[in-house]
């Protein structure tokens, strides 16, 4: 079975079937030794009859005790090593599911990898979700059928043959009912496929907006629209039920049938075996084997429903496993290196200019239109942003990574110990850490675990408050000191106090590198070297904090806040950060909304080696 290093090799992406054959031949010895022991295992429930049939004729009836006795115990020998081979069969097929499972798990991560910021752009979280959760477990599912489906086809056909043996007429009968029952089930197989793919549309939908849902949903209630999104996730639940209601009807039609056929396929040919009997043209003990041998194809019959059932589902999720697979990041065709020193970051489109080496601010009326600024110059969309003059876009990608940063107030934290979560590719030594959370006045997250940077974080700092999560990518992005930081809303999930203290500890930390932050906040804005205000995607006014609020009456409206005038929010008639000192009591951290975040320890603050030792 693959295991977790192992490649799990080029995925037929040509369709969902062509999928799952590629599936089979990546482990085709394991799913061949599975069919064969199917084979030998069905063909053996057929040779029951048989022998019970000859312990009759030879034995019973004419009263040779030995030969009832030697045909008795090759029953019991046969039904013995088939249920060994059974428990062989079962083994087999797990493998082969769980091969599948853990293969189409690594192809769709190492793709997810492989889209990496696109990923988001290019489908939603819901999607992702119900195909690790629902469509690999069916895809994985529907292989199982490869060992019975083929044991089942071996002993239809060698039944068939030992009933050549006994009567020509029962043989056809047998011969001619499957391909009967597959013009019956055929169409129910058609309509199948097309109603769980509108249900696993409707899922993907209704998954999507869960995920949407728990994202959002404070926000949601206070701007008092939980109750209509509430009612359009009631109508998609409906819609989805309703669908579901439809695939669970052809689906009990075609259990019905694999049940229901197999039972009159039995009873057809037994009513014709015990004409032939009463007859005299059969024997009484071909009349057992017969009645034996139809017993025995009721199993491989139902099989062949079960298998059309089974894998018309795993064509459908395979199909859905094929489209993400067919999704393509963000095309790098770049091949101008990129600037050598320092240069202006420009996006024509909405007239932002970003200069070397300085704190630019970026407040807009709408927060899409920050994002979708910093998403141009970080070159995760379609940009026409030039770099020192060079087309973004024509630099290799590589080196926009290398040197341009995007810091997300969401990205993602994975598990892990907080200095790892800090470093990103590899651990982070004592005196960077401590710097990188002092100037995004995290210490107290630090302080509050008792391993300090050793101490596990749960997968999207589960563990950790609002405020504390967001401190903790500031200081990531901190310690990874790129030429060009842009920070997408660093401060939004912090009270005033803290707010304060992080906009002038992250004006000295970037001292002389190019830095950007969208905010709306005025304690950010006041420490920025120019601030440019957003109207419509559009860059409207350009200035000081101080110089927009005296000139522009619709960025006053923005920005201001209920605390009280401009410069009154910094604490000090000097414009000094007062939160920001060394004097006992000052050094309190507080976050935005109740958020639970620690306070500081009261006293003087520590320096960087006592925080992380």
């Amino acid at each position: 079975m693959i295991n977790a290093y192992e490649d799990p090799g080029t995925p037929d992406r040509r369709g969902g079937a062509r999928y799952l054959w590629w599936l089979v031949k990546q482990q085709a010895g394991r799913s061949a030794l599975g069919s064969l022991i199917s084979c030998v295992w069905m063909v053996l429930l057929a040779a029951t009859p048989y022998l019970l049939s000859r312990a009759i004729d030879e034995g019973l009836e004419p009263g040779d005790h030995r030969a009832l006795a030697g045909w008795t115990a090759a029953l019991f020998g046969v039904g013995a090593f088939n249920a060994w081979l059974s428990v062989m069969r079962h083994r087999t097929m797990t493998r082969v599911r769980m091969d599948a499972n853990f293969r189409t798990v690594k192809v769709v991560m190492a793709h997810a990898v492989r889209l990496g910021a696109a990923l988001r752009r290019r489908v939603g979280a819901g999607e992702v979700v119900t195909i690790g959760v629902g469509d690999v477990q069916t895809i994985a599912g529907s292989l199982t059928v490869i060992g019975p489906g083929v044991g089942a086809l071996a002993a239809y056909l060698v039944v068939a043959g030992l009933l050549v043996s006994v009567s020509v007429p029962i043989a056809a009968v047998v011969l001619l009912g499957m391909p009967l029952i597959a013009v019956i089930v055929g169409p129910l197989m058609r309509r199948l496929q097309g109603t769980e793919t509108e249900y696993r549309e409707r899922r993907g939908v209704l998954t999507a907006r869960i995920a949407d849902l728990a994202g959002g949903l404070r926000v949601l209630n206070g701007l008092g629209g939980k109750e209509l999104v509430a009612d359009a996730f009631r109508r998609d639940s409906q819609r989805l039920r309703a669908q579901g209601y439809r695939v669970g009807a052809v689906t009990s039609w075609m259990q019905a049938l694999g049940v229901g056929l197999p039972t009159l396929f039995l009873a057809v040919v037994t009513w014709l075996a015990a004409r032939l009997a009463a007859q005299g043209a059969i024997s009484v003990g071909e009349l057992v084997s017969v009645y034996g041998y139809v017993t025995v194809l009721v199993r491989p019959v139902s099989y062949f429903v079960d298998w059309g059932y089974e894998v018309s589902r795993g064509v459908v999720a395979a199909r859905r496993v094929i489209r993400f697979l067919n999704l393509e990041p963000l095309p790098d065709h770049g091949t101008t290196d990129a600037p050598a020193e320092p240069s202006t970051l420009h996006d024509p489109e909405s007239g932002v200019r970003v200069p070397p080496g300085r704190l630019v601010a970026l407040a807009a009326d709408r927060p899409a239109d920050a994002t979708a600024v910093v998403d141009r110059l970080g070159r995760y969309a379609p940009t026409a942003v030039t770099w020192g003059g060079i087309p973004l876009d024509a630099i290799p990608l590589a080196q926009v990574r290398a040197r341009i940063l995007v810091a997300d107030h969401e990205a993602d934290l994975f598990a892990g110990r907080l200095r790892e979560l800090l470093g990103g590719h590899g651990d982070v030594d004592d005196e960077t850490a401590g710097r990188a959370l002092r100037a995004a006045v995290a210490e107290d997250v630090v302080l509050g675990l008792a391993d300090g940077l050793d101490s596990a974080i749960d997968a999207q700092g589960r563990n950790l408050s609002g405020g504390q999560r967001q401190r903790v990518r500031l200081a990531r992005a901190l310690v990874a000191d790129p030429e060009v930081l842009l920070a997408v809303e660093p401060t939004s999930a912090l009270d005033a106090h803290t707010e304060a203290r992080v906009a002038g500890r992250l004006r000295a930390a970037r001292e002389g590198r190019t830095t950007l932050v969208t905010t709306t906040s005025p304690l950010v804005l006041d420490h920025a070297d120019t601030v440019l205000h957003l109207v419509d995607g559009k860059v409207a006014a350009t200035g000081t904090h101080h110089e927009l609020l005296a000139m522009e009456r619709s960025y006053r409206g923005l920005v201001a806040r209920d605390a009280g005038e401009p410069g009154e929010a910094r604490g000090g008639e000097d414009g000094e950060d007062t939160a920001d000192t060394d004097e006992p009591g000052g050094g309190n951290v507080g976050e935005a909304e109740g958020t639970g975040g620690m306070k500081g320890t009261g006293g003087t603050e520590r320096t960087d080696a006592e925080v992380v030792r």
